[in-house]
C-alpha cells in the first residue's frame, strides 16, 4: 500500500483543520468533507453517538435527513459494536445493509466504507459512512474501496474522533458556564428579595437568616413592618396602635430555580397584600388560589404567614403546612403547634374561619424553622441521624438570655457542628422574635 505525497498533504491539512475547530457543526461538516473529497467518493456522513440512549443519530450527512436509530442495528451498528472498518463493495448483496435510507432519498449505494470513530480514551464518539467510490478519470468501471483507502481512512477516523470529543466538551462546558451565570442572576435576584434590614422595634428583637442547599434555594423569609395598624379581623374598625410587622416563611418542594421562583411569587404577592392592608385570612386564601393555578401538578409550597401586633403582644397567624411553630417561654419550657391548613397549591378551595394566636410574654421566643434544620444529617457514626426538635430546643434553651441575633447564631453553629461537614440535604431558614418588655 502507498499513499501518494499529495494525499497526505491534504490529509496533514484536514487534521490541521480539524485541530483548530471547537465548532461541533463545523467539525462535523469537515469529516464528511474530508472523507468524501479524500476517499473520491460521492457522498460521507457521520453518525453521533448518543451514549445515555444507545442511539446513533446524524445532524451531518450529504443529501441525508435527520436520522436515529437504536447503535445496534444495520452497518453502522455493527461497526459500533465491533469497533472495527466495515469494507462492504456491494450494499445489496449484503444482508446487513438496511436500504430504507435509499428508498427515503432515492439515492442508490453500490459500495460503502463504515468507519467506528473511536477516542484515544477508547469511547465511541459516533459512526462514518464513505459511500460509492467515483470511477479513475478514464476508465468507466466502477470500484470499491481498497487498501490504500482504508489507511487514509483509519489516519482520518482517528483524529476525527479526538475532534467530536474535544467539540462536545467545548459545548458542554459554555452550556454549563451559561447555565451557572443564570443561576448566580437567580440567587442574586432571590437575595435581594430579602429583606435587607429588619424592623427596630422598642420592644421586640428580631433576626433571620437563609441558607440554600444549592445555587437557589426553595426557601423565603420576609420580615416587613407596615405602617399604620395591622388589617382588623373582621370589618371593625382597626385600633389606632403601633405599627404592625408582617412575617413569611415560606419553603417550596424541591430545590433550584423552579422553587425559587414558586417562592419568590409568594413573597411578592404577600408584601403586596400587606401594603393594601388586606386582611390576614384574606390574603392567604387569594394566595393559595393563585398558586393554584399557577404550581405545576405536584408542587405546593409550605408557608407561615403571620402579623406581630406588639399593641396587643402577639403574632396571629395561618400556618400552611409549616411545622413545627415553636414557642420557648422565658422560664424555658415551650409550647409547639401544627399547622392550620394545607399547603398553598394543593386545595384550592381553602376557607379559613380565623386566624390562630400566639401571645407573647416578656422574653418568650418565637422560633420558626424550615425543615433544612430540624432534618439536617450527620456524617458521623453509623446511624442515620437527624438534628430533631430536642437539639433545636436545648439550643434555644442555652441562649435565651441572649438577643435573637445571639439565638440565631447559637442555631446555626450548633447545626453546623452537629453536621460535621455533610453538606444540608435541604436550605435552612430561621426567623427569631424575643420580646423585650
Amino acid at each position: 500500500m502507498s499513499i501518494s505525497a499529495s494525499t497526505w498533504a491534504r490529509l496533514l491539512a484536514v487534521m490541521e483543520r480539524l485541530a483548530a475547530s471547537s465548532d461541533l457543526g463545523e467539525v462535523l461538516s469537515l469529516i464528511i468533507d474530508s472523507m468524501r473529497d479524500s476517499l473520491a467518493a460521492e457522498r460521507a456522513s457521520v453518525f453521533e453517538y448518543d451514549k445515555a440512549n444507545h442511539e446513533l443519530f446524524i445532524r451531518q450527512g450529504h443529501g441525508l435527513p435527520d436520522i436515529r436509530f437504536g447503535a445496534d442495528r444495520g452497518l453502522a451498528g455493527e461497526a459500533a459494536r465491533t469497533r472495527a472498518i466495515i469494507n462492504v463493495p456491494d450494499c445489496y448483496a449484503d444482508s446487513r445493509f438496511n436500504p430504507e435510507v435509499d428508498r427515503l432519498t432515492g439515492y442508490r449505494t453500490r459500495c460503502m466504507l463504515t468507519i467506528p470513530l473511536v477516542s484515544l480514551n477508547g469511547d465511541l464518539e459516533g459512526v462514518a459512512q464513505v459511500l460509492n467510490k467515483l470511477p479513475v478519470a478514464d476508465e468507466s468501471t466502477l470500484s470499491a474501496f481498497d487498501d490504500d483507502d482504508l489507511l487514509v481512512t483509519r489516519a482520518l477516523a482517528s483524529q476525527a474522533a479526538i475532534a467530536i470529543r474535544r467539540a462536545r466538551m467545548l459545548k458542554e462546558l459554555v452550556r454549563k458556564e451559561q447555565m451557572e451565570a443564570s443561576l448566580r442572576v437567580a440567587r442574586d435576584m432571590q437575595e435581594s428579595a430579602l429583606p435587607a434590614i429588619l424592623p427596630d422595634l422598642d420592644r421586640y428583637d428580631i433576626a433571620a437568616a437563609a441558607s440554600p442547599a444549592e445555587e437557589t434555594g426553595g426557601d423565603a423569609f420576609d420580615v416587613m413592618q407596615i405602617g399604620g395598624a395591622c388589617a382588623p379581623v373582621s370589618s371593625a374598625a382597626p385600633r389606632p396602635h403601633s405599627e404592625c410587622v408582617l412575617v413569611l416563611m415560606a419553603d417550596a418542594t424541591g430545590h433550584g430555580v423552579g422553587p425559587a421562583l414558586s417562592v419568590t411569587q409568594v413573597q411578592a404577592m404577600l408584601r403586596m397584600a400587606g401594603r393594601l392592608r388586606a386582611p390576614l385570612t384574606d390574603a392567604v386564601c387569594h394566595l393559595n388560589a393563585l398558586m393554584c393555578e399557577t404550581l405545576p401538578a405536584g408542587r405546593f409550597v409550605t408557608a407561615f404567614i403571620g402579623e406581630l401586633d406588639s399593641d396587643v403582644n402577639a403574632v396571629r397567624y395561618v400556618s400552611a403546612g409549616q411545622a413545627p411553630i415553636l414557642l420557648v417561654r422565658a422560664d424555658g419550657s415551650h409550647q409547639e403547634w401544627d399547622a392550620s391548613v394545607p399547603p398553598l397549591g394543593i386545595a384550592p378551595d381553602l376557607e379559613i374561619q380565623a386566624a390562630d394566636v400566639i401571645p407573647l410574654a416578656p422574653g418568650d421566643v418565637l422560633c420558626l424553622l424550615s425543615d433544612g434544620y430540624y432534618e439536617l444529617r450527620t456524617s458521623s457514626g453509623t446511624t442515620d441521624e437527624m438534628f430533631g426538635l430536642d437539639r433545636v430546643l436545648a439550643t434555644i434553651r442555652a441562649s435565651l438570655p441572649g438577643s435573637a441575633n445571639d439565638i440565631l447564631e447559637s442555631l446555626i453553629g450548633a447545626a453546623e457542628r452537629f453536621a460535621g461537614g455533610r453538606p444540608a440535604d435541604d436550605d435552612q431558614t430561621a426567623i427569631i422574635i424575643k420580646r423585650l418588655t
